[in-house]
């Protein structure tokens, strides 16, 4: 699987998923995920597109709205539908092969995993899974790092960098780009861009 995912990214998650969800399921974040569900119709069919811990497809759910959820590590899979109780399924982001079918999709701190000469392809991907004027929320390490961090592979980005990605996609305008702090206990020093796009 080399040519659709880094292996190493997708090692560190299995060898660590439950530390990791430890560290993340109970996390606050509904700030975000409030901003995104504002875009969407109540009830909406929203794909959790590298779920980790489910924490954020849990939240969807207690909201009413229907949700799939997918991750590239089966044992993030396993733990969080434990946690949500969705069928959730083991997938790549290049995998990722509907038309029309979700009305939003949230890549919260998971297509950073990927090359930025892949992300070109997954906007793609994700535009054509999505529904006319589907929302598309993403999230990056703040920065223009590109490589191995930490056991994984990360694609950090700025907004002009994001911008430049929107723009050669052709698929999605920006509707709105934050920046916030880690919610996560003692990283309020990392630094993530968060946007709101909008298919086109």
């Amino acid at each position: 699987m080399k040519e659709i995912f880094d292996d190493k990214t997708i090692d560190y998650y299995e060898t660590n998923a439950q530390s990791f969800f430890d560290t993340t399921a109970n996390v606050e974040f509904s700030s975000n995920q409030d901003k995104f569900l504002g875009y969407l119709e109540n009830g909406g069919l929203v794909l959790d597109y590298g779920c980790g811990s489910g924490r954020d497809a849990k939240y969807f759910l207690d909201k009413g709205f229907q949700v799939v959820a997918v991750d590239g590590s089966k044992h993030m899979c396993q733990l969080a539908n434990k946690l949500t109780g969705l069928p959730v399924r083991q997938m790549y982001f290049q995998q990722l092969d509907e038309t029309g079918k979700y009305d939003g999709v949230w890549a919260c701190a998971s297509i950073l995993h990927l090359p930025v000469d892949q992300l070109g392809d997954v906007f793609t991907k994700v535009a054509q899974a999505l529904k006319t004027k589907g929302i598309f929320y993403v999230s990056f390490k703040y920065g223009d790092f590109q490589g191995e961090r930490n056991g994984r592979y990360f694609t950090d980005l700025t907004e002009s960098s994001l911008a430049q990605l929107v723009v050669q996609s052709g698929a999605f305008a920006i509707e709105e780009i934050w920046l916030s702090s880690d919610v996560r206990p003692g990283r309020s020093d990392e630094k993530w861009l968060n946007a709101i796009l909008k298919k086109v």
